[in-house]
């Protein structure tokens, strides 16, 4: 017998459900605000309104916010309600640890690598917001609205991800 998708054994949410779920939130947006799933741009607005508060006139000048005024939006709510919801998930599941360490890290670096995990995930971070401007989206953008759309490029810019998040994890913990 077969089990079905809510038989899930993991301590994890099933990744059948959530597939699910995405795919119906994407349906929803597409419906509703006539616009993509993404991530990406609401980090430019985040930015901007950040900008606007420290810098006022420097942001202005800036082509970008001219042309995109930075607000918060349903796309900043977007980002904060993945944030929330995979805590959430993390919580449910029993996956919550409460450390910054994960032990694949401290066996890799040692247990007092908490710079070098910091200054990793800013810098990859950075890279990734970089990417993601670069290729005119994120992996939620391209990755579930491109791809539902069938998009080559997004189709493209998925392969590449994957094909990036392999090489980084064999130099950080192959070499």
């Amino acid at each position: 017998m077969t089990p079905s998708a809510l038989d899930y054994a993991g301590p994890a949410w099933s990744p059948y459900l959530v597939g699910v779920g995405i795919g119906v939130l994407t349906w929803l947006t597409f419906f509703f605000s006539r616009k993509p799933v993404g991530a990406s741009s609401s980090y430019a607005s985040v930015a901007g309104l950040i900008g606007k508060a420290v810098a006022p006139k420097r942001t202005e000048k800036l082509r970008y916010y001219r042309d995109n005024p930075p607000k918060l939006d349903w796309e900043v709510l977007f980002v904060g309600a993945a944030i929330v919801g995979a805590l959430l998930a993390a919580w449910h599941g029993g996956e919550f640890t409460f450390t910054w360490l994960p032990q694949m890290w401290i066996d890799r670096f040692g247990e007092n690598s908490y710079w070098l995990r910091g200054l990793t995930a800013f810098l990859g971070g950075g890279l990734m917001a970089f990417g993601a401007r670069l290729a005119g989206g994120c992996t939620s953008g391209h990755g579930i609205s491109g791809t539902a759309q069938l998009n080559v490029a997004s189709w493209l810019a998925l392969v590449c991800f994957f094909i990036g998040g392999v090489i980084v994890a064999h130099a950080l913990y192959r070499l």
